[in-house]
């Protein structure tokens, strides 16, 4: 492999570890084993509605309602629990929340050719405004005390939020790398009517990817109203931008059918540390956006200058 090659395959990883070693230059406390979990715990939200963007992009779609989907989602979860039901059925309840809202912006996008960003940011509007109406927009407390292991809790010493992170990224993994499933969504990806060519569902495939981002949204919900024991009705808000700037830092084509979670956990990640190590060196959060959106500005050049040299 020559050295453009060698960028090419791990200019995402190169990034990262750079990154990592100019904010342990810049702060003592950054590679500490607190700070790290620390960075883990705060990315693991982002990281894992990430991972379900990047299925939607890799189908050459965007999803603008996973915000939106997670406030709503999350009250649902805590209204049934201050109503009294279980665990179990509360989060069933906030889990399946999340798939209707998938499967509904699957159905508008593969029936009716809906454009991903109309269709998505109809149903953002739609999922935020009943968050408000359900909540009446007062946040809903949660005093299940179970409950609370999700987002606060320890297993090995290692946060509950980090270990669910990790599975789901492992899970996504695998589905993409070693089922027909994942081939089938880089196929429709890359080309869509040489998918339906070859036979592949293509109508199926957009409603269980998006059906798919909207349970991990959910999820999302699960571990945030854990972590504060009760439901914002703002939750979520401006996350999805969040999301899609993960996946592209870590190198998934906005064009579809490129890429893979893997570089978007390290993309997640990359936000993760800029956000830690500015924290840690007391930068106003208003040039932490700055910072932010420029990082993401240089990923998207990047890709496009390695997109024209591999051409």
């Amino acid at each position: 492999m020559n050295t453009m090659g060698f960028l090419e395959e791990y200019r995402v990883s190169l990034i990262f570890i750079v990154l990592c070693i100019i904010a342990g230059m810049l702060s003592d406390a950054f590679f500490t084993v607190n700070n790290i979990m620390n960075v883990l715990r705060q990315v693991s939200i982002i990281a894992i509605i990430a991972s379900g963007m990047t299925l939607v992009i890799l189908i050459a779609g965007i999803d603008l309602s996973v915000g939106a989907v997670m406030a709503f989602s999350g009250a649902i979860l805590a209204g049934v629990l201050t109503a009294g039901l279980s665990l179990p059925v509360a989060l069933l309840a906030a889990i399946g929340v999340g798939l209707l809202f998938g499967i509904f912006n699957g159905f508008v996008v593969a029936k009716f050719g809906v454009p991903s960003f109309i269709a998505t940011l109809s149903t953002m509007v739609i999922a935020r405004g009943m968050t408000l109406v359900y909540t009446k927009g007062y946040p809903l407390v949660v005093s299940n005390e179970p409950f609370r292991f999700i987002g606060s809790g320890r297993v090995f010493g290692i946060p509950v939020p980090i270990i669910i992170m990790f599975v789901v990224f492992g899970l996504m993994y695998s589905m993409l790398k070693y089922t027909s499933f994942g081939r089938y969504i880089y196929a429709i990806g890359g080309n869509e009517e040489t998918a339906v060519l070859a036979g592949i569902n293509v109508k199926f495939i957009k409603v269980a990817v998006f059906g798919i981002a909207g349970m991990l949204s959910a999820l999302s919900a699960v571990i945030y109203t854990s972590r504060l024991m009760s439901a914002q009705p703002t939750a979520g808000s401006g996350i999805e931008l969040d999301a899609i700037a993960a996946v592209i830092i870590g190198g998934t084509s906005l064009a579809g059918g490129k890429g893979g979670v893997i570089g978007t956990l390290i993309g997640a990640l990359i936000m993760g540390v800029l956000d830690n190590v500015l924290n840690l060196m007391n930068v106003s959060p208003f040039y932490q956006s700055i910072a932010k959106g420029l990082v993401i500005l240089v990923a998207v050049l990047v890709d496009s200058k390695f997109s024209k040299v591999k051409k």
